[in-house]
């Protein structure tokens, strides 16, 4: 397979010793989530009309599909693209099936975490993970533990750079004085409003990238959101407080505001989302993910958008943590997150 020659150039952003595209594609959507498990033929051109777009940063998981998002992104990224690309994976989380569907389980020991790295490798048919993250900390395993095998890998050359994701700012501190941490995932968005606690402030003091998912909070923050009736049952949205009755009435009048100001600003109302990220701070990388192409190439362009003042003091005032109802995640899953007030 020939190289993807990207359509237009995109503004660019530093992550550790790698200049990427300063926003980046979540792969999750394919096969983890969401109700569906996508093809290599139906996601191969989502991938490419991301990388026509100029994106260079593609982020999944051993916990995606049980691997099957790995294993996909082995035949179209890693097969003809793999010099083009930064790739990221993590570890340190499964989903086991029970009597009642899918559970996650999170298990932080350094030879869990080796072991995860090695099987990831294997299915990315790839020598070396350019960013290789905790999906979760455990709480247990002392994060010196985990960061220190990490860094292990390093020295090996399985694992170019290492990361963490939904960690505090004080776990990202004691993790950085073992071994440089590159980058910390969170979920961070307009309506997503914590890693502003503390954990953004700690990334732009050490020097590591805020790496922002679900940007467009899982599709609310659209102008094509139609509500869960019709999602599949497995769909993650169907227990988040803030898609269900009475939270999701409330805020998607607060989105019309969004949808609103986005359509006078000649944009789309994810477009507004990522570019408002974008320009939060440079030590930001939105991740989102679509199963759309066409969407792909709408996320990229939002990279080329800049807000004023003016446009920047009316969204906050639109939307933020002060008239979002609903939290992010259920008790179950709000337990695997290592951040007060999350």
């Amino acid at each position: 397979m020939s190289a993807i020659t990207p359509m237009n150039a995109m503004p660019t952003r530093r992550l550790g010793p790698f200049q990427v595209s300063a926003i980046g594609f979540g792969c999750m959507n394919f096969s983890h989530g969401y109700g569906q498990q996508m093809t290599v033929a139906q996601a191969r051109p989502v991938i490419e009309a991301a990388l026509q777009s100029g994106t260079t940063l593609f982020d999944t998981a051993m916990l995606y599909g049980n691997g099957h998002n790995e294993t996909l992104l082995s035949e179209i990224l890693v097969a003809g693209h793999r010099d083009q690309i930064v790739l990221c994976s993590k570890g340190g989380m499964v989903a086991e099936q029970g009597p009642d569907g899918y559970r996650r389980r999170i298990d932080s020991k350094p030879q869990t975490i080796v072991q995860n790295c090695h099987d990831s490798l294997q299915r990315l048919k790839t020598d070396v993970l350019d960013l290789y993250y905790l999906h979760r900390w455990d709480k247990v395993t002392p994060i010196e533990e985990v960061v220190g095998a990490m860094g292990r890998l390093v020295e090996q050359g399985k694992v170019r750079t290492v990361g963490l994701s939904e960690v505090s700012a004080a776990t990202l501190k004691k993790a950085h004085a073992v071994h440089p941490i590159t980058a910390v995932q969170s979920e961070y968005s307009l309506w997503t409003r914590n890693p502003e606690i503390g954990v953004l402030q700690a990334c732009e003091q050490l020097g590591v990238q805020l790496v922002a998912f679900s940007p467009v909070g899982r599709g609310f923050l659209t102008d094509s959101f139609a509500g869960v009736q019709g999602l599949a049952n497995d769909d993650l949205r169907q227990k988040m407080p803030r898609f269900l009755p009475p939270a999701v009435d409330h805020n998607r009048m607060i989105v019309a505001g969004l949808q609103a100001k986005a359509k006078l600003l000649g944009m789309t109302t994810a477009q507004l989302a990522l570019a408002w990220l974008v320009q939060k701070s440079p030590s930001i990388i939105p991740i989102p993910g679509t199963t759309s192409a066409a969407h792909a190439s709408e996320n990229a362009a939002a990279a080329h958008w800049s807000l004023s003042p003016a446009d920047w003091q009316t969204i906050d005032q639109l939307i933020g943590q002060h008239n979002v109802m609903g939290g992010r995640y259920d008790e179950a899953a709000q337990a695997g997150v290592d951040t007060e007030n999350f």
